[in-house]
């Protein structure tokens, strides 16, 4: 006979007790979980992140291939050399347009590796197959201008959309880092500072390979001539064109999402104006050389001024921001009187982070420009809360902005103190005794 196993007696009692307030006092911390929720694999940031890391890479990857190919080594190492050199200038510009709150270093250079990476693998293969359909659909008389035809209707096309979808992925997934003008721009032309370096390489190393062949050197090479006209005659060009693109991103972004339309037909035909900018470039290396400069002179610089412009006023703008927002908190207790103050002014803040520096050495400092990046990130935030435009957890964010500045403020907030007696006071004007707006002269309220 077999024994029978052990009768096995329960131990799920009854179910636990439903109150207002329920008690979870047996459940182990999230790292003990084995049941969590389930999530796509898309949902996970680290997926998206290596995804998109892998792309770029992959991308990078083909394009050294290809420039390598099409330029050989050497030509290959002559044109990376020189087409470096504008890279730092045109990245330290626009850091200086970012200096009121500056952007995360992660989506800078996420934007030059779409720029110097995959938009510049799309560019090289959309303009080549549009060159060959060209070339093989055009009349035999006429395939003499077709490269110049690809270079002024399609390379502007395809170039600025591959550029902007950088600038379209920064807006859609690092909304909180996309306020205004300044912001788009920054974006855009870093972008186009990528998508430039990696082209000046493919120019300048055909040029070499050229002058190799024919046995040119010095200033008379077509390199020389390269390295003038892209390096230092234009390294402005396609951060001008691409940035155009970023201003229509900057606009939409101070609207609110009610305004569906506006959000998509600015962005739209600032890319549109992207492109033609692009193509009457393009377009004017088919002139002659008078004509070249002409356009150069007369088109571009006043454009490239204008937006540069505008990009100054937009900064002096972000200041003009918080020095209106930020004294709500200030009237409220977090801030003390002299820090709005010093916070909309960049010379402030400076003078501020080097006396942290020299009472309380290095750690100091960086603990004031936390400070400096905290409060600044508030002053939007609430902007975007006062349009409109602020997501549904601007309590949340609004809590974790103030703790930061709550744990921060006894170094920062003496040093702002101080540093506020170098910004000028606002000039606010003594009402004379017996006038008033809106009335004439006559006798004060004072005896008669």
């Amino acid at each position: 006979m077999h024994d029978s196993p052990p009768h096995q007696q329960p131990i799920a009692g009854p179910a636990p007790a439903h109150g207002q307030q329920p008690s979870f006092t047996a459940m182990p911390s999230p790292e003990g979980w084995r049941y969590k929720p389930r999530r796509a694999l898309w949902d996970n940031k680290a997926v998206r992140a290596g995804a998109l890391i892998l792309l770029l890479a992959l991308s990078g990857l083909v394009i050294l291939a290809l420039v390598r190919e099409q330029t050989g080594t050497e030509g290959f190492l002559v044109g990376l050399g020189l087409a470096v050199l504008p890279v730092p200038l045109l990245v330290a510009a626009f850091r200086w347009m970012d200096r009121v709150e500056p952007k995360p270093w992660r989506n800078l250079v996420f934007a030059f590796a779409w720029g110097a990476c995959a938009a510049t693998l799309v560019a090289i293969m959309a303009n080549g197959y549009a060159t060959k359909w060209l070339l093989t659909t055009v009349d035999v008389t006429q395939r003499a201008d077709a490269d110049k035809w690809g270079a002024t209707f399609v390379a502007p096309v395809v170039e600025e959309s591959a550029k902007a979808a950088a600038v379209l992925l920064l807006f859609l997934f690092r909304r909180r880092d996309f306020n205004g003008i300044v912001d788009g721009v920054v974006f855009a032309g870093i972008t186009a500072t990528g998508f430039a370096f990696t082209e000046n390489i493919l120019y300048l190393g055909n040029a070499f390979a050229s002058d190799q062949s024919f046995g040119y050197s010095g200033v008379p090479s077509t390199t020389a001539a390269t390295f003038f006209v892209r390096v230092l005659m234009s390294p402005f060009a396609h951060p001008l064109f691409t940035s155009m693109t970023g201003l229509g991103f900057g606009i939409a972004a101070t609207f609110a999402p009610r305004r569906r339309v506006a959000r998509v037909l600015v962005p739209l035909a600032a890319l549109l104006t992207a492109m033609v900018l692009h193509g009457c470039w393009n377009g004017s290396a088919s002139l002659s050389p008078l004509g070249f400069f002409a356009v150069y002179a007369l088109f571009m610089v006043p454009v490239f001024g204008v937006l540069t412009w505008l990009t100054i006023w937009s900064r002096q703008n972000e200041l003009r921001t918080i020095r209106t927002h930020l004294p709500a908190y200030q009237a409220a207790g977090w801030l003390t009187p002299p820090e709005p103050l010093a916070l909309s002014s960049m010379r402030a803040r400076g003078i501020a982070r080097d006396l942290a520096r020299r009472t309380g050495g290095p750690t100091a400092a960086r603990t004031v420009a936390e400070y400096i990046s905290f409060a600044t990130s508030l002053a939007f935030l609430r902007q975007r809360a006062n349009n409109g435009t602020a997501d549904a957890d601007f309590p949340a964010r609004e809590q974790e902005l103030l703790h930061h500045l709550w744990q921060r403020k006894h170094v920062a907030q003496p040093a702002l103190a101080q540093a506020s007696a170098a910004v000028p006071r606002p000039f606010v004007p003594v009402p004379v005794r017996g006038w008033a707006p809106g009335q004439g002269w006559g006798p004060g309220p004072g005896p008669r």
